[in-house]
């Protein structure tokens, strides 16, 4: 089976539906699928629900998806660096539900393994509780967090051989491997495609059994948050 597209539309294509729910990975700005994410802009799919561990900034990442009205849903542990976003929840625009960043990872990785559903100790008590169902284990309470399955996972990583096999660097291994994961059709966008056996099997991060498209492309290096401190002088 031939996995490689030459493009992101391509990669796209016949895939996209209004209304889906899409899983994309991501830390900031860090392993973000901006490629994929820029396709799904120009291709005017609406009413999204995507499940993300945050929302980009304004102007990159999910958050040109929240500035063309394409996301009626999102499902997050962090929202902060987005002002679009931002106006969107508090005008009752945009539906939100938070999840804590762990119990996120969790049930997208839950999805992606057949697990419906698991009991976390985290949120029980708090606003995170209403509407779960709990149970006591050890006299400690747990809620019940389902598993996250999407119509659509967009990662990105930093070499895949063409098989699919990826590889990620750093950070962006973060949310990219549960994410892709958990996708019904999974579509990587990779900065390398390596010929197949030239990946040692021990750094290969998420099996190609779980990708189904690969497109490679040229990305955008930012920084969300630049910390420097005044130069000391004599």
């Amino acid at each position: 089976m031939n996995k490689t597209y030459d493009t992101a539309v391509a990669a796209l294509d016949g895939v996209l539906t209004d209304g889906m729910l899409i899983a994309a990975g991501g830390f900031g700005l860090c392993g973000i699928p901006e490629l994929l994410i820029s396709a799904i802009r120009d291709a005017g799919t609406r009413d999204l629900t995507i499940a993300s561990n945050n929302a980009g900034v304004d102007g990159f990442g999910l958050g040109i998806l929240l500035e063309s009205r394409q996301v009626r849903k999102m499902i997050s542990s962090y929202v902060g660096e987005n002002a679009e976003f931002m106006r969107q929840y508090l005008s009752g625009e945009l539906e939100l539900e938070f999840n804590p960043q762990g119990t996120l990872a969790e049930r997208m990785r839950a999805g992606g393994c057949g697990i419906p559903g698991f009991y976390t100790r985290t949120g029980a008590g708090t606003v995170i509780a209403e509407g779960k169902e709990s149970k006591l284990f050890d006299g400690e309470e747990y809620i019940l967090e389902r598993g996250i399955v999407a119509d659509l996972s967009i990662v990105k990583a930093w070499k895949a051989d063409d098989t699919g096999n990826l590889v990620f660097r750093k950070t962006a291994r973060n949310f990219n491997p549960p994410a892709a994961m958990c996708g019904r059709i999974c579509i990587a966008e990779v900065e390398e495609i390596v010929p197949r056996g030239t990946l040692d099997p021990d750094h290969v991060h998420l099996p190609g059994i779980y990708v189904h498209r690969l497109v490679q492309g040229t990305h955008e290096k930012r920084i969300e948050q630049r910390t420097t401190r005044k130069r000391e002088t004599d």
